[in-house]
């Protein structure tokens, strides 16, 4: 693994300050890169492509060469997961992941814990792979999704809904929910130790679905089960730092930083810095959170809203991120700019 001297995204999530800030983008490999538009045409679907770990390598690489981003985060799917533990899952062009349904808690105990890592084998490789070429003062970044967010999509099919059904879901079926919950913290606890053994120099917990909670009902299927999932990542020998993306979370935000174990935390593009600066300990390592449209849009309202975060966190550990994913139709300039910005230093 890099070494935590070398690693300026390493030495934040530590607990120090760094000038300047490391960056890394969500989803900063992929489709607005034409690099990576050419190498997934070879792929015959999106499952066969994040199963190659050639391609998988490759296109986690891409976006370190184009931009020298701080960190290099694997390219996969959060739900491989579900793939690996015998759910069909298929990505169609133009509607996004199909899954296939459960109706029971106990659907997901059809594939032995230990075979469903296995299956996940070829994403060791890929990360192994990355990690051999990886300069030492790269980090790499593996990643699972969060109990929750993956258990949705068990249950509702798809993504691209209100969440509704799940929520309902939730409500009536609580305890086949727990053991959902439960197979998914016990799996993903498993895959993301393979991933560090493999060479993974920092974890990140995807709660995707974490926004439109109550808070009792966010304290019982987010906080829970990411406390758990942290824990037992802990007991199996994990020491890299870990960070958690609590989507959407909200005023609830401050409960999930000070109960889930986490390093640091991921912000999402609905928060304020004045709430981060009044809620979230001074100490505590925070990622993001530009606005992805605002990358999109570019130009003198993005080079503004880019110094005020940097001003906003410059006593505090922070890693420059956006809320959410960079999107396929943001411009290669805009990206180059932002990293322009923050190599200035503050």
């Amino acid at each position: 693994m890099a070494n935590i001297a070398q690693s300026r995204f390493l030495t934040v999530l530590s607990g120090q300050r760094m000038d300047p800030v490391p960056v890394w983008m969500m989803r900063q490999a992929g489709r607005h890169l034409p690099e990576y538009l050419e190498l997934r045409s070879q792929a015959k679907d999106f499952l066969d492509f994040c199963y190659s770990p050639s391609m998988a390598a490759e296109a986690t690489l891409q976006p370190i060469r184009r931009y020298d981003m701080d960190a290099a985060i694997l390219f996969a799917d959060i739900l491989l997961i579900l793939d690996a533990l015998g759910l069909d899952v298929r990505f169609e062009k133009g509607v996004g992941p199909i899954v296939q349904t459960v109706e029971t808690g106990a659907d997901l105990q059809n594939v032995a814990i230990e075979k469903a890592v296995q299956r996940l084998s070829p994403v060791y490789e890929t990360v192994e792979r990355v990690r051999g070429t990886l300069a030492p003062d790269k980090a790499l970044i593996g990643f699972c999704g969060s109990p929750w967010t993956v258990a949705l999509y068990a249950i509702e099919g798809r993504g691209g809904t209100d969440k509704s059904s799940a929520r309902i879901w939730a409500y009536q079926k609580p305890k086949e929910l727990q053991i959902l919950l439960d197979v998914l913290v016990e799996a993903s606890a498993h895959y993301l130790a393979a991933q560090v053994n493999a060479g993974a120099d920092a974890l990140m917990l995807f709660e995707s679905w974490a926004e439109g909670l109550p808070a009792d009902v966010f304290q019982e299927i987010v906080v829970k089960p990411n406390v758990k999932l942290v824990n037992r990542l802990r007991d199996l020998g994990v020491t890299v730092p870990i960070i958690g993306f609590p989507r959407g979370a909200g005023t609830v935000l401050p409960s999930y930083a000070r109960q889930v174990p986490v390093t640091g935390v991921a912000l999402d593009t609905a928060i304020s810095p004045e709430f981060v600066i009044q809620n979230l300990p001074k100490t505590l390592p925070i990622q993001g959170h530009l606005d992805p449209l605002l990358l999109i849009a570019g130009g003198q309202a993005m080079d503004d809203r880019v110094r005020e975060i940097l001003d906003a966190y410059k006593d505090r550990p922070h890693i420059f991120n956006l809320g959410h994913g960079v999107r396929p139709e943001t411009p290669i300039a805009h990206v180059e700019r932002v990293v322009e910005i923050l190599r200035e230093g503050h």
